[in-house]
């Protein structure tokens, strides 16, 4: 599937900030499930960018506003192409048991993805939960689907129920929120089962699909803004996509953006501004489909992927 992403973070001061520094995760990467085709980015003020890798291997960028200014607008503008992904059968059917033993000796490979984090800390309600929905015999096929489907029922989607410091213990007690908590709740249940697991910031698409003879319109759950999905390790060292916000696992219509160990890692913006302490912010995220025939949308203003 082709698909035209336009991604906008607006800043407005209540009074000029005297400076700015920020990091950006906005380019995602070639994967055998994705590959980017063209790509701009757009910033005003303009500012030059310093690209980096960062430690997850995100492909990042830097770029600092010495001067006063009382607003910001980034502008990601991106053209993907989505590919099918088959799951691993064969990793899929290795139980619980058995996957936990492999990763218990792999040693830093896994290690980062295993360790609880600030956002994500070891919690009873995680472990109990780890013990009800893997246990050890079971295929982790069946079980990782129970359990994306047991977080999907048992939290409530609520845009505005949370923000970003939010702690998994109020998560767990009032049992709604956004696709973030539902990713990090998910995480912190498989990290609990030692099952290598990290989160995903990507994209998905605004519109419901074209309707199929007997198959209803279904608009994802987290369209209109970036969106969160967890990839857990499987033996083999295949990465499982699965989004507990929407009960399924990740496809064609996810574009995913960068990764981390939680929401802090793989954010696609953060910085520091210096001045008043007013600030509004607004994101819009549109990901549409666009048909083969239609030509390359942003061939006039497109940069190098």
């Amino acid at each position: 599937m082709l698909f035209e992403i336009v991604h906008e973070t607006a800043y407005q001061n209540a009074a000029p900030a005297s400076e700015a520094y920020l990091e950006l995760r906005l380019h995602p990467p070639d994967t055998p499930h994705q590959t980017v085709l063209q790509r701009r980015l757009h910033l005003d003020p303009s500012a030059p960018t310093s690209a980096f890798e960062d430690y997850f291997g995100n492909r990042a960028e830097f770029f600092s506003l010495p001067s006063r200014h009382q607003s910001l607008l980034i502008r990601n503008e991106l053209l993907v192409r989505t590919h099918p992904q088959p799951p691993p059968a064969e990793a899929l059917g290795v139980s619980v048991q058995e996957a936990r033993q492999i990763f218990a000796s792999a040693g830093d490979l896994v290690f980062d993805y295993l360790q609880p984090t600030e956002l994500i800390p070891q919690s009873r309600e995680a472990h109990q939960w780890a013990r009800r929905h893997l246990p050890a015999r079971l295929e982790l096929g069946p079980g990782l689907l129970a359990l994306n489907h047991a977080v999907f029922a048992a939290f409530r989607y609520e845009s505005g129920a949370t923000d970003t410091s939010t702690p998994l213990e109020t998560l767990w007690t009032q049992r709604r929120g956004v696709c973030q908590d539902f990713s990090h709740i998910l995480l912190s249940v498989l990290r609990s089962a030692g099952l290598p697991a990290r989160y995903v910031c990507g994209y998905i698409e605004t519109d419901p699909p074209p309707a199929r003879s007997g198959t209803p319109r279904r608009r994802l759950i987290g369209s209109v803004a970036t969106h969160a999905w967890v990839e857990v390790l499987l033996p083999g060292l295949h990465w499982y996509a699965l989004d507990p916000t929407n009960d399924k696992p990740c496809d064609e219509r996810h574009v995913a953006m960068s990764i981390g160990r939680d929401f802090r890692d793989a954010s696609p913006v953060r910085g520091t501004f210096k001045g008043s302490s007013g600030q509004r912010l607004k994101v819009r995220v549109q990901m549409r489909r666009r048909s083969e025939r239609a030509g390359t949308p942003l061939a006039a203003v497109t940069t190098p992927s």
